[in-house]
């Protein structure tokens, strides 16, 4: 199953690229038609602007027009906050993009290596578990511990089989509760 391409706020997505009007000064500056860099994977207006998502074989582009006139030549805006380098780091490979060049690499722990998509896997089914009722010692068998199982009450409590479980229910309540935002800064 495929799903759609989600919009994140933009001040969540350090590697949202924010365009908005350029001011009259800049004469040079040029419009940004988003259907002429490539195939669109999600186009979306709202009241704060447009928000586009831009297909690339590198790694796609994510766009917030906050002035979506047609044609109306635009200035990107890079808000001075602690995710700077990265936005940074996508305006310039968007802006490699709009002037026909390769964009080249998506910036560094974006989007989500397996290994973290693994083990927020494991998170969600250790905390289905425990919100279904099971003990620590059935949700690390349940997930690949057998060794958990075989383990005598004392031995159980020091074992690295209950930290695991312990560590993944404890993290997958942090990300239920709003760390899941954490997920979209980059590292």
């Amino acid at each position: 199953m495929i799903s759609d391409p989600v919009i994140w706020r933009p001040e969540l997505t350090a590697v949202t690229v924010i365009l908005d009007a350029a001011p009259d000064e800049f004469e040079t500056a040029a419009p940004v038609d988003p259907h002429a860099l490539g195939a669109l994977l999600a186009d979306e207006a709202g009241i704060d602007g447009r928000h586009v998502i831009v297909a690339d074989a590198a790694g796609e582009h994510r766009l917030w027009l906050r002035d979506p006139q047609p044609g109306r030549p635009l200035a990107a805006v890079i808000p001075l906050d602690k995710d700077f380098i990265t936005r940074i780091a996508s305006l310039l490979r968007f802006h490699r993009r709009l002037f026909g060049r390769a964009a080249g690499p998506l910036p560094r722990g974006w989007p989500l290596t397996t290994y973290r998509l693994a083990r927020l896997d494991l998170m969600l089914r250790a905390l289905d578990l425990r919100n279904g009722g099971a003990t620590y010692r059935q949700i690390a068998a349940e997930l690949g511990r057998e060794d958990a199982t075989k383990l005598s009450a004392s031995d159980w409590k020091m074992s690295a089989s209950r930290s695991f479980a312990v560590r993944l229910v404890r993290d997958g309540i942090a990300m239920m509760n709003g760390d899941y935002r954490k997920l979209l800064r980059i590292r």
